[in-house]
This record gives C-alpha cells, structure tokens and sequence, in this order.
C-alpha cells in the first residue's frame, strides 16, 4: 500500500465527479517509522485509519478529513511508556510547491497555517498523517494526572517503591546568612 495519493486519478475510482474524491484508507504500524526527533518521539501502536475528502479547485485542492490511530510515548516524569489516543479532524488546501517560492523571509499570514504543498500531482499522505500526530501529542505527556515521578538522586520510580533518599536542599544565596547564624550561635 502507498503513501501517496494520485491527484490525476481524482474522481475515477469511486464514480465522484471529476473534481472530488473520498479516500478511506487504514495503515498498519509497520508502515510508520518511529519518530525520534527531538520533543515528538513516538511511536505507532495501532492501525491509522485515514478517511479523506479532496475537492480540486483550480490548481489547489482542498483536502478535509480525520485520522485516527494510538500513539505511544514517554512520560514526562517517570519515563514510563503510555499510549494516546489520536482522532484528529483537519482541513488543508494544497497547493503546487512551485507556487511556495523560496524568496526569502516573509511574514507568516493565517492562510499559510493550513496550507501544505504537493508536488508531481502527488499528495504525500504519509507527511499529512505525520503532522496530525505531532499536532495531537501533549505539550507534557503524562501517565496520570499524579504521577510522581523520578527520585532526582538515586532514579527510583516514586509510582512504583519509595526511596531512603532524604534531600535536602540549601539556596546558595542564602549561604552567607546561613553562616552568620553559625557565628551568632557560637
């Protein structure tokens, strides 16, 4: 099965007119590598159940649809794996990538937040459904609302056991009152 879909197939599987098409697709998670970049790693756990609708429109093709899949990842305290549901509607108009234009700086405009690009008539589905998932992880993943995390000296999982680490810790800032106290007492 691939990840790109033909935009000069567009209408002549499904008896849609010429100018629409409904795309239902499911993909296993074999077929997604897992993604190790820095603040998005993750995993695909589930089939990805894609379901799509593209209109053309000129040049342009606007494309609505939902994605739905379980992502699994790290929490953010305790390091522990967990999984997330993903069911994430979204709504992009696709243009050529000729017409992107590589001139330099420029001010980003609110169209351009659901503008994405094609290239040789072709949508590549595999980046659409990539970005739903980085757009549906957490900003701080969490195994649950109480995790406690990690003991910062010895590393224990405070979920799992406790630890006989008894931290104390002194601001440096305060060290020299610290230390006319001592003189004070003696």
């Amino acid at each position: 099965m691939t990840m790109q879909f033909d935009l000069r197939h567009l209408g002549r599987h499904s008896g849609g007119s010429l100018r629409d098409e409904h795309l239902d697709r499911t993909f296993q998670p074999a077929e997604f590598p897992a993604s190790v970049v820095e603040d998005e790693e993750y995993k695909v756990v589930a089939p990805v159940h894609l379901v799509m609708d593209v209109h053309k429109d000129g040049d342009a093709y606007r494309v609505t649809g939902r994605v739905q899949t379980r992502l699994q990842l790290e929490c953010g305290r305790c390091l522990e794996m967990l999984e997330i549901a993903v069911d994430s509607p979204f709504e992009l108009r696709y243009v050529p990538q000729t017409e992107a234009g590589e001139d330099g700086e420029r001010e980003v405009e609110e169209d351009d937040l659901t503008t994405a690009f094609y290239k040789d008539e072709s949508l590549d589905l595999g980046e659409l459904m990539h970005e739903q998932f980085v757009l549906a992880l957490p900003m701080k993943p969490l195994c649950a609302e109480t995790c406690k995390g990690l003991c910062p000296h010895c590393g224990t999982s405070l979920n799992k056991s406790s630890c006989d680490c008894a931290p104390t810790w002194e601001d440096p800032r305060l060290a020299a009152l610290k230390g006319l106290l001592n003189n004070k007492e003696n």
